[in-house]
């Protein structure tokens, strides 16, 4: 049972349309050059929260009121792209909104969740600890927990890979990030329902390989850490629901080097003077390690994210590469 009708991602569009338009999907002609194939770049990183979180936001909240919820208030757990898109919801929304990030958080990040109207909270060593922290709070003060997977949230995210399919339904691969799993879950659901032969490979860090792991063994695996600083998919406990999905429509999943990451950070900006944060250009990390797998090819790469820390993508274009 798909988690979303054709029909259901039409509605879904126009709500998402209120605040985050169309991105653009581009081939550059030097990722060409690099990699021996026709790269088409999905530009998420040009929503107004630089990410594609924002889409699924709107349309759990939307989703919450139809129902009939009472709502004090929100309270989530996060790194930081799935907090602004929490943020800025509820402001819209006239609701409050508490995010809880780990210690060591991206500090612009966790400046734009209080700018978009979070009440900010720093706990915990990584993002499941965190998560621990904000389920305490919805006990507490009876704010509704916003979860980082829903059906709604993918709903809502997959307006982006409807965007990509329709302008580029030829596509013979697309390259994703995998954090919890919305965007590749989006991807995969919409392509079986379009019915096209897109294989759609999710992409890991090997610093945290919980999803890689769990693809390889069948079932969902814990990683004993998720210390990458591509934060975007600093995940170690895979939901079952997620991992269902990507099990069942994933053609693989791979898992790139910290410094693989930074290359690839390096590359986007001198190829297409892009800012991509490391969950962002970690596809392309991914396409680079595999190119002569699509040599002549179509490939579709998710820039799912443009929020890099100055200091980081500084040591970055210094040709280092930032410690988690």
């Amino acid at each position: 049972m798909p988690l979303f009708t054709l029909d259901e991602l039409e509605a879904t569009t126009a709500r998402v349309r209120t605040l985050v338009p169309p991105t653009p999907a581009y081939a550059w002609p030097l990722l060409a050059e690099r990699t021996g194939a026709e790269v088409i770049v999905k530009h998420e990183n040009h929503t107004p929260t630089g990410s594609f979180k924002a889409r699924g936001m709107l349309v759990y909240i939307e989703a919450l009121r139809r129902s009939g919820a009472a709502l004090k208030g929100l309270v989530t757990a996060t790194t930081g792209n799935h907090g602004q898109s929490v943020a800025i919801a509820a402001a819209r929304s006239g609701i409050p909104s508490i995010i809880v990030v780990p210690n060591g958080n991206s500090s612009e990040k966790n400046a734009a969740m209080k700018a978009f109207g979070g009440q900010l909270l720093t706990a915990g060593k990584d993002f499941d600890e965190s998560r621990v922290v904000a389920e305490q709070i919805q006990c507490e003060r009876g704010y509704h927990f916003v979860p980082a997977f829903h059906r709604e949230l993918v709903k809502g995210v997959a307006t982006c890979a409807h965007e990509l399919f329709t302008a580029c339904p030829d596509l013979d691969v697309v390259y994703v990030p995998i954090g919890m799993g919305s965007g590749i879950c989006g991807l995969i659901t919409l392509r079986d329902l379009l019915g096209l032969k897109t294989e759609i490979v999710g992409v890991v860090a090997e610093n945290a390989p919980a999803f890689a792991l769990s693809f390889e063994a069948g079932r969902p695996i814990k990683a004993n850490s998720a210390r990458t600083f591509a934060d975007g998919m600093a995940c170690r406990d895979p939901q079952p629901e997620a991992f269902e999905i990507i099990a069942a429509g994933a053609a693989r999943v791979v898992a790139v080097s910290e410094d693989d990451i930074a290359q690839a950070v390096r590359i986007y900006y001198t190829t297409t003077h892009n800012l991509a944060e490391g969950a962002g250009a970690a596809p392309l990390a991914a396409l680079l390690k595999e190119k002569n797998r699509y040599a002549g090819k179509r490939v579709g790469l998710i820039l799912s994210g443009g929020n890099i820390d100055m200091a980081v993508f500084a040591q970055i274009l210094r040709g280092e590469t930032p410690a988690a």
